[in-house]
């Protein structure tokens, strides 16, 4: 048998029903890799609906929400030097500039990279901004993607 997944598990990979049916419409996949494959190809454009979908369900970076979000941000601490401060204030600065939450893969990166990537990609124009976002979220399905199976 092939690798399968559940319409749920996608959907709290990335909660874009679009992507979660692509990929369900592909099953049986031969193995892990063919379905990762086929989950990074359904994520590789989202609409503006979809992308403000996605960005629904994640906290701000340095805000930890759930389990998974907190895994994921463990990188980050928050008590470390003025790292909470930094945060909200860059937050607050790609809010105002793109009318989004920022999202960043988070897992494996500490908070002064992730603080780094804030400042740099506040420089993005509008196109280029959303198009790194797009990469992102589909970096983190692909992630938990990966660790559901």
């Amino acid at each position: 048998m092939g690798a399968r997944t559940t319409r749920e598990t996608l959907l709290g990979c990335l909660s874009v029903p679009r992507w979660a049916d692509e990929v369900l419409a592909g099953q049986p996949y031969a193995d892990q890799r063919a379905l990762l494959e086929a989950a990074a190809a359904a994520a590789a454009e989202l609409s503006d609906a979809e992308l403000d979908q996605a960005l629904a369900g994640h906290p701000r970076i340095g805000e930890r929400g759930g389990d998974r979000s907190q895994a994921e941000q463990s990188g980050i601490d928050p008590s470390a030097d003025d790292t909470a401060a930094r945060l909200a204030a860059g937050n607050a600065a790609y809010e105002a500039r793109f009318g989004r939450v920022f999202l960043i893969r988070a897992a494996g990166r500490d908070g002064e990279e992730i603080l780094g990537e804030l400042d740099r990609r506040l420089r993005n124009d509008d196109a280029t901004e959303r198009t790194e976002t797009v990469d992102n979220l589909r970096e983190i399905a692909l992630l938990r993607l990966e660790q559901a199976r």
